[in-house]
């Protein structure tokens, strides 16, 4: 939580902005890890019984106002795997199809929102709200949001998904490797002038830290 906390107190905002997941003109309204149950689909038959738990990083992106949106997407990528990378896609007329196969009592306006809430009802209560990824190995994918209710098992919302195009991956570790070296120097020049500073007012402890910085750490 202080590693978070300490990256947060740095403006990456500059960096973020070439993300290209904004370049049609999206912004992200929701970008956290998320545990999802990853399965997969052999051609001919079901899913699998029980599937991996992983993190998965979910980018929740809109074009328009938050209230109005026109479209939105949602990003699926790992920090396990850099090649993972699955996107869906839905504006008015692809979710009135999803609406109607669904029976979903919710207009397009409400899908970012519930998707928030459902999406943090699986961080908070991982035992009665779960997201299971099924993967086909054409590059088709599912997402089941599912509720535990004791006694069965009730699937809430189901979203379709499609594998990124090789272009569209390698530009996206292309950015996140950018993004984390940009970040890594900020973070080294903030170190040097804290050394700088500690080496002007207290070079002893600048010595120990250097040697030890572990135990120094461990001390505190």
């Amino acid at each position: 939580m202080q590693e978070d906390s300490a990256m947060n107190s740095f403006d990456f905002s500059a960096i973020e902005e070439m993300d290209p997941s904004l370049s049609e003109g999206h912004h992200v309204i929701y970008d956290r890890e998320v545990p999802f149950e990853l399965r997969i689909q052999e051609s001919g038959s079901g899913p699998q019984e029980v599937g991996t738990l992983e993190a998965v990083k979910v980018k929740l992106l809109i074009l328009g106002e938050d209230s109005n949106p026109r479209h939105i997407k949602m990003e699926l990528t790992s920090e396990n795997d850099m090649f993972f990378h699955y996107l869906h896609s839905a504006d008015t007329n692809g979710f009135r199809q999803m609406q109607e196969s669904q029976k979903l009592m919710i207009e397009f306006a409400e899908l970012p929102t519930i998707l928030v809430r459902m999406l943090n009802a699986c961080i908070k209560e991982p035992h009665s709200f779960l997201a299971v990824f099924i993967m086909h190995r054409d590059g088709r994918a599912r997402l089941d949001f599912i509720q535990n209710i004791e006694y069965k098992f009730i699937e809430l919302l189901s979203l379709d998904f499609v594998a990124s195009s090789e272009e569209a991956v390698r530009q996206q570790i292309t950015f996140r490797y950018n993004a984390m070296k940009s970040k890594l120097a900020i973070l080294q020049a903030r170190l040097q002038d804290i050394s700088a500073l500690v080496k002007v007012k207290n070079p002893s402890l600048l010595l120990q830290l250097q040697r030890n910085p572990k135990r120094s750490s461990m001390n505190k």
